[in-house]
């Protein structure tokens, strides 16, 4: 594996939309010993408190709590991100660049926040494909073809929709739960005082509801455009945990 070489790309609009939808499970890869990027498009700003400079270093220090070994900022801009080439060509040349196994992205339309984190959505859709186009190298800054094996989804629970996807699946975090925390508590100009005691309730209620269903305290749930396929389902399907409050005990 060359040196800038990554296993798995996270991306998504705005600083902090990573640490908040992903960061326990970003956390758990870098332990397992896996190569994480996460790609945030814009800098988030203006916003009412922060700044270009102050977002950069909340971003910075949440990334190096996270453990990640890449984690880049891009010039798109923030209010006005939409799925257009030049979107398109931005993002794709850094996946281009890092040539990773797996492409993370968030998902679900949030009429009452942000619309770029639908857009953004569109944009790593595409972005999968065009990283692998041929005799176009000039549009993403010279770097040569990649494909991506895998898309992954991270489902924004308050989307507008509720999504049937073909299969998903969930990550255990509960040895990462308070890195993530730690990892969003970094955006100072963002969240503070009752609004970051608000988002931790948030962060550990959805974390706590995602999990039980596979009897992990807390989890991350993600989703796949496709079937997850198999050659070894007893490996894959491992030891059954049953979730709490049950015991195993016949009542």
């Amino acid at each position: 594996m060359a040196e800038d070489t990554l296993d798995i790309v996270f991306t998504a609009p705005h600083p902090d939309d990573l640490e908040i939808g992903c960061g326990g499970t970003i956390a758990k890869l870098v332990r397992l010993g896996y190569r994480v990027g996460m790609i945030h498009m814009t800098d988030g700003e203006p916003t009412p408190r922060g700044s270009a400079e102050a977002r950069r270093s909340e971003t910075a220090a949440a990334a190096k709590i996270l453990g990640a070994h890449v984690c880049e900022i891009l010039p798109l801009t923030n209010r006005e991100l939409m799925d257009t080439p030049a979107a398109r060509y931005a993002v794709a040349a850094v996946l281009r660049k890092y040539r990773p196994r797996i492409l993370v992205g968030i998902a679900g339309r949030t009429p009452s926040a942000s619309p770029d984190h639908y857009q953004a959505q569109l944009i790593t859709e595409a972005t999968r494909f065009y990283s692998q186009l041929t005799k176009w190298d000039d549009r993403f800054d010279g770097t040569s073809p990649h494909r991506i094996d895998h898309l992954l989804y991270r489902p924004i629970p308050s989307a507008a929709e509720i999504a049937h996807w073909p299969s998903r699946i969930v990550v255990d975090i509960t040895d990462t739960i308070d890195q993530k925390l730690e990892a969003i508590a970094c955006y100072r100009s963002q969240f503070e005082g009752e609004r970051l005691e608000r988002l931790h309730h948030y962060v550990r209620s959805t974390a706590g509801f995602e999990g039980i269903a596979c009897g992990y305290q807390y989890g991350e749930l993600y989703a796949l455009p496709r079937p997850l396929g198999t050659q070894d389902v007893v490996a894959m399907l491992g030891e059954w945990k049953i979730p709490a409050p049950f015991d195993g005990l016949q009542r």
